[in-house]
């Protein structure tokens, strides 16, 4: 759900806060350990209550808000009910206390650490519940008090009033003491300015789609001369997929409609865990490539270790694509012979086949374990593919796409795995089934849909899940 700027500073403040009462939580813990473990004859601890564990807490402070954000705690804080609020919580502590819970293992923590986090769970989650409430019970306290609710004058003509209440989010306007609703098709704009000197309006509201926009201006500069916000509603624009955000070039204020996820700081992550995900990675595979290239040049000689093809990047840009070459030398002078003798499995502009004849044996192992993907984490290195996206087509098969919206597939950087790749590649046969996969991956980005590609790109590489 997107949230306006207010909105997302009020949630910013609420994570900011819950971090704090996350230390708290296992602050008390710790006092409340020495008794605990009196009373089971355990003895008392002589280091200082937090010392075994402080780190853990740069990890669970910060991350904790992050992962109840994931399963919409900061959401409807207004409807929710307490049950609902203690699912959310329970979800993201069970999320925290696995990945705590390794790291105890694994970092082998004192036994008096794993019970300050065992004892910090419950009293973190009364806190974060005790805190959610709290903050529902003020927010509908505010709402029925009428002095206290934000004084808005709605504006334009009564159809695109109408429709912009309905449109609304019934939460959003909950905080509202709507003081007109001001008929701007028929009115005269001086007739706002006075309503706007009168009623002390903190913001007008503009739905426009039916009213001129001359007549607009001439409303926001009553606006802007009182030093009353005002807000316009961009319904006279209609889109399906694309996301309407304000920016501006210079001085110049634009309307973007964006389809593909925004520049943010969850974006530039992405770009630094890709390079060193890459490297990383590189070099523990280092010992595979050794393996690969002395395999290749053994079982197919004559030609060289690596395939290089130029495939389509961002917005369809060419790019050098690496990969272990795993078909016999003139494979791509044979592709038209295949596709006559053989057929292919896929629907549509892509080319696939099970058992394509060109793989040479080794090659086919490369291929059933995924080796022969492994030098794309050069690409990645460079900064033309990411480890996440749809995967990147060669140019002949982009100019092939039937239909303009496959190119959307192209709006992101492209990817060594994606949804298709991670699990059911074996399975999809449709280019159409392919597409739609890359357009959701597309439309509901996040680091967390990235991270859970990852985890099942694992199982797919390490039991040959559909590779061809």
């Amino acid at each position: 759900m997107s949230t306006g700027r207010k909105q997302a500073f009020s949630i910013q403040a609420l994570q900011l806060l819950d971090a704090a009462l996350v230390w708290l939580g296992f602050w008390l813990a710790s006092i409340l350990r020495d008794p605990i473990r009196e009373a089971f004859g355990l003895g008392k601890m002589d280091r200082s209550m937090l010392a075994d564990m402080s780190w853990v807490l740069y990890i669970a402070v910060p991350f904790t808000p992050l992962v109840l954000e994931h399963f919409g705690f900061y959401e409807h804080i207004r409807r929710k009910s307490r049950h609902k609020a203690l699912q959310q919580i329970i979800k993201a502590l069970a999320v925290m206390g696995l990945v705590l819970g390794l790291i105890s293992v694994f970092s082998r923590l004192p036994e008096a650490s794993r019970l300050i986090l065992g004892l910090g769970a419950p009293v973190v989650a009364f806190l974060l519940l005790l805190r959610d409430r709290i903050t529902k019970k003020r927010m509908v306290i505010l709402d029925r008090d009428e002095g206290r609710r934000e004084r808005v004058v709605l504006a334009g003509s009564p159809e695109d009033l109408e429709e912009l209440i309905q449109e609304l989010d019934p939460e959003s306007i909950e905080g509202w003491n709507i003081v007109e609703r001001f008929d701007l098709s028929s009115r005269p704009v001086e007739d706002l300015y006075e309503l706007l000197k009168v009623e002390t309006v903190e913001r007008v509201i503009f739905a426009t789609r039916r009213t001129a926009f001359d007549k607009v201006a001439q409303a926001v500069e009553a606006c802007e001369l009182q030093g009353v916000e005002a807000w316009i509603a961009a319904s006279f624009i209609r889109t399906q997929i694309a996301r309407p955000v304000f920016d501006s070039i210079g001085n110049k204020p634009m309307l973007v409609l964006r389809s593909t996820p925004e520049l943010s700081w969850e974006l530039l992550t992405k770009e630094a865990f890709d390079r060193l995900g890459a490297l990383t990675l590189i070099i523990l595979s280092s010992p595979l490539w050794l393996i690969a290239a002395l395999g290749i040049r053994l079982t197919s000689p004559g030609a060289p270790v690596f395939f290089c093809q130029k495939r389509a990047g961002h917005y369809g840009k060419p790019f050098r694509m690496w990969k272990f070459r795993t078909m016999v030398p003139n494979a791509e002078a044979l592709l038209d012979k295949i596709k006559a003798e053989h057929g292919n499995h896929m629907e549509g502009p892509v080319f696939k086949l099970d058992r394509d004849p060109r793989v040479f044996a080794f090659g086919g192992w490369l291929r059933k374990l995924s080796i022969d993907e492994l030098p794309q984490l050069l690409n990645v290195l460079t900064g033309d593919m990411s480890l996440v996206g749809p995967r990147p087509l060669p140019l002949y098969e982009v100019a092939a796409f039937s239909e303009l919206a496959h190119r959307r597939r192209l709006s992101v950087k492209p990817g060594i795995t994606c949804e298709w790749q991670a699990g059911g590649r074996n399975k999809i046969t449709s280019f159409e089934q392919w597409v739609e996969m890359d357009l959701r991956y597309i439309d509901n980005w996040s680091l967390w849909l990235d991270f859970k590609i990852l985890l099942k790109t694992i199982p797919a590489v390490l039991f040959g899940k559909g590779a061809k």
